[in-house]
């Protein structure tokens, strides 16, 4: 199995840097001062156990086309997508060019629906929907920080993925599975895909949302107050949403969603909020206005997504 990984910051990188470690055949795809380092030095992952280098494998899109233009057979098995939302059309030309005929794609992105978006614009190949756990990020170039110990990864086909594709596909996703086992990544190869990405993403909007509203970290909706409230407020939001799109999350995905807030560290942030402090293009649109056209869409009302989304811009 190959496998391709777009964007090596925070969760590429740390899915690239495990399965490397698990000895699996990984190319990341980076640029900048972070490839240069990656080249230079290897892909160093700092934890609360420690702080481990491995030599990884990693070049530029340019580079990676030009090696599959020249043999064929350097065309991945597997493609992850780990770019943020607005990077996520730039990266379409790039599949094209390397992917072969039976190359999946598995996106593992913060915004819901990203799998059907990508599959849109790849109507040659099989993409699937996927989400990942995990607190990490750059730290400084060649260097991620990882928070806790939680790494989990979910993807799986949609409802609607014709019969013939899953036959084809379901044998290569099992081999997906059995390889992130073995690097130590909890995968979940879901029958469900389209529930347990938004089941996630019921959590990381909510989160961002306040996050970058009152700029506060996971400390200020940990204990009672208008903060946490707020926050129960837009995940109650996002609950009634898929009841109106018939993928119902479960009954208590309050109750789930604040304990995982809970169990945060104080000080965590979501990397939406972390890029509007820095001026930087962040995933609001995904994460938070798209919430308020869905809403329009669906006839579901969503006064608190609203009230959020005017505060930041929309």
């Amino acid at each position: 199995m190959k496998y391709m990984i777009i964007g090596a910051g925070g969760t590429g990188g740390a899915l690239g840097f495990y399965l490397t470690v698990a000895g699996k055949d990984v190319t990341l795809i980076a640029r900048g001062a972070h490839l240069d380092a990656i080249r230079e030095n290897g892909l160093f992952l700092e934890t609360g156990h420690g702080g481990f280098s491995v030599p990884a494998e990693a070049c530029t899109m340019e580079e990676y086309s030009a090696r599959v233009e020249k043999d064929a057979g350097e065309c991945p098995d597997i493609i992850f997508v780990c770019v943020k939302g607005y990077s996520l059309d730039e990266t379409v030309p790039f599949i094209r060019q390397t992917a072969g005929p039976n190359t999946i794609v598995i996106p593992l992105l913060n915004i819901y629906g990203t799998g059907k978006r990508l599959q849109a614009l790849l109507p040659e190949l099989t993409v699937t929907d996927g989400c990942i756990y995990i607190a990490s990020e750059i730290k400084q170039p060649g260097c991620l920080l990882m928070s806790g110990d939680i790494f989990r990864v979910v993807f799986g086909l949609r409802k609607d993925t014709d019969s013939r594709t899953r036959t084809v596909s379901m044998p290569v996703l099992k081999l997906v599975e059995a390889d992130l086992s073995d690097a130590g990544i909890l995968p979940i190869l879901s029958d469900q895909v389209e529930r347990d990405t938004l089941r996630k993403f019921s959590f990381v909007s909510p989160m961002a949302a306040v996050g970058a509203s009152y700029d506060v970290s996971a400390s200020a909706m940990q204990p009672d107050g208008p903060l946490r409230q707020t926050f129960i407020s837009l995940v109650e939001e996002v609950k009634a949403l898929s009841d109106a799109m018939e993928i119902p999350l479960p009954e208590d995905i309050v109750s789930i969603n604040l304990k995982i807030m809970d169990d945060l560290a104080p000080t965590a942030t979501a990397s939406m909020q972390r890029d509007i402090k820095k001026g930087h293009q962040s995933e609001v649109d995904g994460l938070v206005y798209e919430v308020v056209r869905l809403g329009n869409q669906y006839q579901v009302p969503m006064p608190v997504y609203g009230e959020l989304a005017d505060k930041l811009g929309f």
